[in-house]
């Protein structure tokens, strides 16, 4: 019997958000009342709002159905961050039924827009072949004009591309390059990313510290892999001082996040009694 080492494969994060507005849910001294009158006049930006509010339960009960029917008449004028955040409700099934067909049509209405976040949803549903046949090349594309936004889940996916060599040539440098820009933006997934990286050596030097730094931001954010990762560093005392208090508390947050290397790495510290009673 012997524990896993470690998750060692980088990944490709889907980052599909209900984001409309980045302006607050309600101006100052505007009421809810008054909310309602204006988006029943037509007004798009009271609509978002009015849908957010709905779909987070923010000074109304939340109601995914009425998020749709708002987040809809927004988008029936054009509006690409609703036209975006209704993708996302197809895509994912919140007050309607899920259907990728849908959400690849409002995804390309707003992407054509130029709307980061559609651009990544769209490349995300070409990559995995959802509502359109399988293309890696054009999933790199849309990940290119989103990344070339900004967009932190874009740079990711794009990292990861590169890091794989999909609908691109392999290109561990550009990976590098990619996953930092993102994880520099608080992504989680390209911490973990780039802690694979300097954990492993590709494409820059090996480096236990700079793994262990990055892993440790992303278990902050509640990344399960990097937590595995992390619990196997201070198993092994890989760029930090061994600590089997501190391997079994890592290891207990990502096996509670159903890690399969995590419940196995965390059944053989039991298995010999390591930072827990045997």
């Amino acid at each position: 019997m012997r524990p896993f080492k470690i998750a060692k494969k980088t990944k490709i994060y889907i980052s599909l958000a209900l984001a409309l507005l980045c302006t607050p849910v309600m101006a100052k001294g505007e009421d809810l009342s008054q909310v309602i009158r204006l988006a029943n006049q037509g007004d798009v930006i009271s609509q978002t709002n009015l849908a957010e509010m709905y779909y987070k339960g923010q000074g109304v009960r939340q109601d995914y159905q009425k998020a749709l029917e708002w987040t809809q008449k927004a988008a029936n004028q054009g509006n690409a961050r609703a036209q975006t955040a209704l993708g996302y409700m197809y895509y994912d099934g919140e007050g309607v039924r899920q259907d990728y067909q849908k959400a690849f049509e409002l995804f390309t209405k707003a992407a054509n827009q130029g709307d980061a976040d559609a651009q990544n949803n769209l490349g995300w549903m070409y990559y995995k072949g959802q509502g359109v046949r399988q293309d890696y090349q054009k999933a790199f594309e849309l990940f290119t004009k989103a990344a070339n936004q900004g967009n932190e889940g874009a740079q990711n996916n794009l990292g990861y591309m590169y890091y794989d060599g999909e609908g691109v040539r392999q290109d561990y440098q550009k990976a590098l390059e990619w996953y930092t820009k993102a994880a520099n933006q608080g992504d989680e997934g390209a911490q973990y990313n780039l802690g694979v990286m300097y954990y492993d050596g590709r494409g820059v030097p090996q480096d236990y510290p700079k793994a262990l730094e990055w892993y440790t931001k992303a278990a902050n954010q509640g990344n399960e892999g990097a937590q595995n990762n992390l619990g196997w560093m201070y198993y092994k005392g890989q760029g930090v001082r061994q600590d089997y208090q501190k391997a079994f508390e890592w290891f207990t947050k990502a096996a509670n996040q159903e890690s399969s290397y995590a419940q196995n790495n965390l059944g053989w510290m039991y298995y010999k009694g390591q930072g827990v009673r045997q």
